[in-house]
């Protein structure tokens, strides 16, 4: 079983579910031998994410939720209360996620840094304003007309990059996000994005230049936009990764 069924598992669990019926062992995802109790919640699960809403529909693949709305709000709910890893001490504000529900493209970046800390919004310092430039010049769309959000939804002192136990704690939140909106395409900024959503120890430049995929959604990586701000020659080939991005936006 991979970290990504586990996940699953877990969720399911909080979400007060005792046994996996066999007929789901016949979609992608979930082995035969998976078919079996699924143990209660431990409390470091009931702190965490809580149960998935009827509005996804399927558990096991992407699928558009009728009406994301409500997972968003109870995701964004369960996050501001989440207390599953040490985070939630040093934290200002939690950081869900914002933008349209119905969003083409996810932007997934790392985590939030002071800006984001204070103000309970993702992506809204010298970072953030690299990004809206991305979205409103060259992608030519509105702020409003994406979704941000971030591996990881409370600040790590110092800007630090998260620990694994870290990014395994908001597992759940993410990937509810993600499947309630189910867009035609993820963009994740950076490596621990790309590490998170591919499950994957490859390096951001090996994985480049190739849309890969999570739960059947195409994923596209590139540079996160603080890097862009250290390093600008890395503009250019992080353009070659938005067009990538604006292409598989169109497909039907």
């Amino acid at each position: 079983m991979d970290g990504q069924e586990m996940r699953l598992l877990r969720s399911l669990a909080a979400a007060g579910v005792r046994y996996v019926p066999r007929a789901a062992a016949a979609t992608p995802g979930l082995r035969p031998a998976e078919s079996a109790p699924v143990t209660a919640p431990t409390a470091a699960a009931a702190s965490g994410p809580a149960a998935i809403s009827g509005a996804q529909s399927s558990l096991f693949g992407a699928r558009r939720a009728a009406e994301p709305e409500p997972e968003l709000a109870a995701v964004t709910e369960g996050v501001l209360r989440c207390v599953a890893c040490g985070l939630a001490k040093t934290r200002t504000r939690a950081v869900p996620g914002e933008g349209d529900p119905h969003a083409r493209v996810v932007f997934v970046g790392e985590g939030p840094g002071a800006d984001e800390d204070r103000t309970g919004r993702p992506f809204v310092g010298r970072a953030g304003q690299l990004l809206d430039d991305i979205i409103t010049k060259g992608m030519k769309l509105r702020r409003e007309d994406v979704y941000i959000c971030n591996v990881v939804k409370c600040r790590p002192p110092e800007n630090r990059v998260p620990a694994p136990d870290e990014v395994a704690a908001c597992a759940d939140w993410l990937d509810r996000q993600l499947l309630a909106i189910s867009p035609r395409v993820i963009c994740a900024l950076g490596s621990t994005a790309a590490r998170r959503l591919l499950d994957t120890e490859r390096s951001l430049g090996a994985l480049r230049g190739t849309t890969h995929r999570w739960r059947g959604l195409p994923v596209v990586v590139t540079y996160h936009p603080a890097y862009l701000l250290r390093n600008p020659a890395a503009k250019t080939p992080t353009w070659v990764d938005i067009q990538r991005v604006i292409e598989l936006m169109k497909d039907p």
